[in-house]
């Protein structure tokens, strides 16, 4: 998850976003759709830096204001795209999406999670190459896991799953990533308060190393003082305004950029990582 990112999944938002109801998203105060469309193309220029090829998702105005949070509706292995099924209502069409635009890429399909199944990309954490770590919460269920597992057993993966808290409420949005940030090969951003125990145990069991972002910016940013992309190992941006969680990542020797994100990451409860499905790291 820290390799450096070769291809990425991204989708612009456009007329989906500005024409969304804050109340119909659950976007909170501060959400503006047009600032947040600038927003978003600060952040591309960023992602790109690193000379990633990007796969664009179009916005045709289909009405999903969600669906610019690529990371969500599919998952990658080394074995081709897995398409998931989304726990959150609104964003059930969002998968189909994501299938078409790998089918159009040449780019392998593993398998697909069906219904009761619901699994979503912000709740998977790959720890090494062989052992995949999934939230059971809110938008992800043991249907959803078990179905991953059984697609990735026969390559030698292990699919692990970790009861999330509920946090603030069924309709926030509460992922695996909303806790922890891989940051580099065995290094990581956590939030500790929220981080489930067992999954604590086995990052140390792993060797990595955890920096525990400061609670007053967890709570400020809605989490996403946590949600941060590496583009190569070590290398990372985030969301503009929290200082403490920055200084914490410099110091473990991170090279940290920013991008104002008041009016597309913080309302939307969304960040860099949900931005973006990296699709080939190398």
């Amino acid at each position: 998850m820290t390799a450096p990112l070769k291809r990425v999944a991204m989708r612009r938002p456009g007329a989906s976003l500005l024409s969304a109801k804050a109340e119909d998203w659950h976007y909170g105060p501060g959400f503006d759709g047009a600032r947040a469309i600038e927003q978003f193309d600060i952040f591309t220029d960023l992602v790109g830096s690193c000379g990633a090829e990007m796969l664009w998702i179009q916005d045709s105005g289909d009405g999903l204001a969600d669906a610019m949070f690529t990371h969500d509706p599919s998952l990658m292995t080394d074995h081709g795209a897995i398409i998931l099924r989304m726990g959150k209502p609104g964003r059930m069409a969002e998968p189909a999406l994501h299938a078409a635009a790998y089918r159009a890429a040449g780019i392998p399909i593993l398998g697909e999670i069906a219904a009761p199944g619901s699994v979503e990309g912000g709740d998977c954490v790959w720890v090494d190459h062989s052992t995949l770590a999934v939230g059971r919460g809110v938008r992800t269920n043991q249907a959803g896991i078990e179905q991953l597992a059984a697609m990735l057993a026969p390559h030698g993966v292990s699919v692990l799953g970790f009861d999330l808290p509920l946090g603030n409420g069924a309709d926030a949005c509460l992922h695996l990533m909303s806790v922890v940030s891989p940051l580099d090969e065995r290094l990581a951003l956590v939030y500790a308060p929220m981080l489930p125990v067992a999954f604590w145990q086995l990052l140390k069991d792993r060797g990595y190393t955890l920096l525990e972002a400061p609670a007053d910016e967890f709570a400020a940013s809605n989490g996403l003082n946590l949600n941060v992309l590496p583009l190569v190992p070590g290398d990372v941006i985030m969301v503009d305004g929290f200082p403490k969680t920055r200084a914490l990542m410099e110091k473990a020797n991170c090279r940290v950029r920013v991008f104002e994100a008041d009016a597309l990451c913080i309302p939307c409860e969304g960040g860099p990582t949900c931005l973006t499905r990296p699709v080939w790291r190398e």
